[in-house]
């Protein structure tokens, strides 16, 4: 290894040091209490070193938000691989953002933070764009399915319909959602016992609404749900029920 790329590498083990400890401290604590000071007190670097990297704690959060966004990426595309009718892979998709939400529960919390002005606008917009790429990537494989769905004649779409109408129905339902689901202790108290089934059923009710087939009254999409998490994200799996 030449000294250029040793050096590389020490930039990226210093730069996961430092988000791995600033972490759980946002979580614990957001915004306010995740401290540049005290970030420097629990790591072997000065003060200076953590700003070389991070010019500030708004720059810390949103490269935690693109982490965590780099995972989905790879879910969803590993979910379009799944072998099946382009509805099934559409559910697969589904799935894996559902193991998302469970795997990095936190995940909102952070994007969430990001998206208020007065701390996306103190963010680079080198780091901006990574995240604004993450998130068409995702909406891209998406709109692929959408569009598989089309060519192969599952789906039809009237002349005032476009497939990214789509994307953004399911979208809809998917981050607002999770969303709530990630931040409401209620739901049980509002006859939601089981809200990511019942989220489920309503991403279902929405592509039979559209007349995507097969419907859901000719195919038991809970056993494709079965079937992607077995099949596909075994591993994710595991780690949700450790």
């Amino acid at each position: 290894m030449n000294t250029k790329d040793r050096k590389q590498r020490e930039i990226q083990e210093r730069e996961a040091k430092i988000l791995e400890c600033a972490r759980p401290m946002f979580i614990e604590g957001g915004y306010n209490g995740l401290n540049m000071d005290r970030l420097t007190s629990m790591l072997d670097y000065s003060k200076g070193t953590i700003y070389n990297h991070f010019s500030c704690k708004e720059e810390i959060i949103i490269t935690l938000a693109i982490q965590t966004l780099e995972k989905r990426l790879t879910m969803f595309e590993k979910a379009a691989l799944f072998q099946g009718t382009s509805r099934e892979r559409i559910a697969a998709i589904g799935t894996a953002a559902e193991l998302f939400v469970k795997l990095y529960p936190d995940h909102f919390r952070v994007e969430q933070t990001i998206r208020l002005d007065s701390i996306w606008d103190k963010t680079s917009e080198e780091r901006r764009q990574v995240m604004s790429n993450c998130e068409h990537r995702c909406i891209g494989v998406v709109g692929g399915i959408v569009r598989d769905g089309i060519a192969s004649g599952d789906l039809k779409l009237n002349e005032s319909t476009t497939p990214e109408d789509i994307v953004f129905g399911l979208w809809s339902l998917s981050f607002g959602g999770y969303s709530i689901i990630a931040t409401s202790n209620s739901l049980a108290d509002l006859g939601i016992s089981n809200p990511f089934e019942t989220l489920r059923r309503n991403y279902n009710r929405f592509l039979d609404g559209i007349q995507w087939k097969s419907l859901s009254s000719e195919v038991d999409y809970d056993a494709v749900f079965e079937r992607v998490c077995e099949e596909v994200f075994g591993n994710e799996l595991q780690q949700i029920t450790v």
